[in-house]
């Protein structure tokens, strides 16, 4: 991670963000950080990363989640050059698994 990303306020938000306990609390509190228009950012590039992970086609992506190929490609670097972080969180909630099922 970038040690210009390593602050004390991202040290506080994400201590915040591990405060919550459920969905209702996420909503409440992502309602008041971020924007509408940030919050389904984030939500495109996740389900972006997740197409991605299932082998969907740059111009299957674009017309379901409505990403630009731009979008897609930095998310697809991400995917494959970044820190697994999507990966992590992806076996976590189990996604890897429903798209395996999926495809069998």
């Amino acid at each position: 991670m970038s040690k210009k990303l390593r602050t004390e306020a991202v040290d506080d938000l994400f201590e915040a963000i591990l405060s919550l306990k459920n969905k209702e609390e996420c909503y409440t509190f992502f309602e008041d950080v971020c924007t509408v228009n940030e919050l389904l950012s984030l939500s495109q590039r996740f389900e972006v990363a997740r197409m991605l992970r299932e082998q969907k086609t740059y111009l299957d992506i674009a017309e379901k989640t409505g990403a630009s190929t731009a979008t897609i490609s930095r998310v697809n670097r991400s995917l494959n050059y970044g820190n697994d972080g999507y990966d992590m969180v992806f076996a976590r909630i189990g996604l890897n698994r429903q798209s395996e099922k999926q495809s069998v």
